[in-house]
């Protein structure tokens, strides 16, 4: 295979000069100019005036905040799903599927081609980061691999589809790009993630493939199918893709995960990178190490605003923007893009480590928001204090989820129940009361509130940790549907049913955790 990867060098070396120059300001002034003159004559275009919007002051003072739900009633439902002019010129081809990981409410989230021009684009940036990261790469010549859902998508009227957004990706990648992909077409159409598991994995080992990209749960069970056909590797990729360069996984907090990719990379050349792609449009990219910031996508046809946590549900919230964020503040991400959302809420949080070269890490969502007794913790709390008890035991995380438990009696303190699996066997009765003791003292230590209702254990009862089988959580992920490509384990449920749901999945006979 022809090698392109001196040409991706090239292009990098103007494309970093390009970020290097430029003000993250003006291009996020420029991209808001150029979203409503685009969208000037679109129904949401006439409804708000776009053709005298000439500043972000004028554009937030008339555009209100939306989720999803407002959007479907005022202005999707109607005419779907033939979406024509209605909130971004010309007709809306494709739309990914995406279902709340805690709600289970589809959405559809369009997709124009002006916003698959942008996913190409950042997916190009992640390979310029790549390449200026690693001189002498080869990335490009041999194939990449993206471990995600199925491009058989749905064709509810002519030339309209719905499906995954990394099948929808697949299916519109580039040219160029088309020949260097891993798995063929005919195999990425499959649905069922077990044979798709055991299919690609197979096939893939005769393949040159130099970069694999998934979210971190679904990569670790596809490293262990590769093992398993390949028992002289002991795991390690290095002895099953040779020239791996790249590993890229988003989706989740990655905390959790580090210890076993660092584990299964032991020996390779292959380096870690992660990404924040959502349905609504690519947000950033590591551009540095692990733990630095993911570097946002200032260019790419999006305009973010970024809205205090705290503030969210009030009547008139504080809408930041890239020129006046501030660090270590959790705010909800907002966005304005090439598909015609518009001062769209997504549902995910995030706080700034960098502000002259914007860059984020991604804290949890809108609603993985625990606080059913006003101890407001936010997800990235949770999984800090999650990792920082396994470190005390010497354990590994597979998975894990979180929820309420609230008092049945008068007089009871509600908590916290905890579902943890954990990678080999379970700790003992000793294990486990250190693993509670600092989980609760970290928890104690980052978040004030928690503290306070922890104190004299007057407010709120020590953490009750269930450890469960190996296989539990992916078992219940397939029970519900959601195994596999893009789905992922919701690290927060305070719906009451869903955890019920889980915690009955999990401790009964007929489960994996049996």
């Amino acid at each position: 295979m022809f090698d392109a990867t001196p040409l991706l060098r090239l292009y990098a070396r103007w494309r970093n000069e390009r970020l290097r120059t430029a003000s993250a300001r003006d291009l996020q002034q420029q991209q808001l100019r150029w979203l409503v003159e685009r969208a000037r004559h679109t129904t949401f275009g006439k409804m708000y005036g776009f053709s005298t919007i000439s500043t972000i002051e004028e554009y937030q003072k008339r555009v209100p905040l939306r989720k999803y739900e407002a959007f479907w009633e005022e202005f999707w439902k109607g005419p779907f799903p033939i979406l024509t002019d209605c909130t971004w010129p010309g007709t809306i081809r494709f739309f990914p599927v995406s279902s709340g990981t805690s709600s289970g409410a589809t959405k559809y989230i369009p997709c124009s081609d002006d916003m698959m021009r942008s996913n190409t684009k950042a997916g190009i940036d992640l390979l310029v980061h790549h390449v200026t990261n690693r001189p002498k790469s080869e990335i490009l010549g041999g194939k990449s691999f993206m471990l995600g859902g199925s491009t058989d998508l749905t064709e509810p009227s002519p030339g309209i589809f719905f499906g995954d957004l990394s099948g929808i990706a697949v299916k519109t990648l580039p040219w160029w790009l088309k020949s260097r992909y891993f798995p063929p077409a005919e195999l990425a159409l499959i649905k069922n993630w077990e044979e798709k598991v055991d299919t690609l994995a197979t096939l893939s080992l005769s393949e040159d493939i130099r970069m694999i990209s998934g979210v971190p749960a679904w990569l670790l069970i596809f490293f262990d199918k590769l093992a398993s056909l390949k028992p002289d590797s002991a795991g390690k990729l290095a002895r099953i893709y040779e020239n791996m360069e790249l590993v890229v996984h988003g989706g989740v907090n990655f905390a959790p995960y580090v210890q076993r990719f660092k584990d299964v990379l032991q020996g390779s050349r292959a380096e870690l990178r992660e990404v924040y792609p959502a349905s609504e449009g690519f947000i950033a990219i590591a551009d540095r190490g692990y733990g630095d910031g993911l570097r946002m996508n200032l260019d790419h046809g999006i305009f973010y605003e970024f809205v205090p946590l705290e503030e969210l549900e009030s009547s008139s919230p504080t809408r930041h923007w890239i020129g006046n964020v501030e660090r270590d503040v959790n705010y909800a991400v907002v966005m304005t893009t090439c598909a015609g959302l518009w001062s769209y809420v997504i549902g995910d949080t995030v706080r700034f480590v960098d502000t002259d070269t914007p860059r984020v890490l991604v804290t949890g969502r809108t609603s993985y928001y625990l606080s059913a007794f006003g101890e407001h913790l936010i997800a990235e709390e949770v999984e800090d204090g999650v990792v920082t008890a396994a470190k005390e035991i010497a354990a590994e995380i597979a998975d894990f989820t979180v929820g309420p438990v609230f008092p049945e009696r008068s007089g009871d303190l509600g908590g916290h129940i905890y579902l943890v699996e954990f990678v080999g066997e379970k700790p003992g009765a000793e294990q486990l009361t250190r693993f509670v003791e600092a989980l609760d003292k970290k928890l104690c230590q980052r978040n004030e509130d928690y503290e306070s209702h922890r104190s004299g254990g007057f407010g709120l009862k020590a953490p009750q940790v269930v450890p469960v089988a190996s296989g539990t959580f992916a078992a219940w992920m397939k029970k519900r549907g959601k195994l596999g490509g893009q789905n992922k384990v919701p690290r927060i449920i305070t719906n009451r049913e869903l955890l019920s749901e889980l915690i009955e999945f999990a401790v009964s006979e007929d489960g994996v955790a049996a």
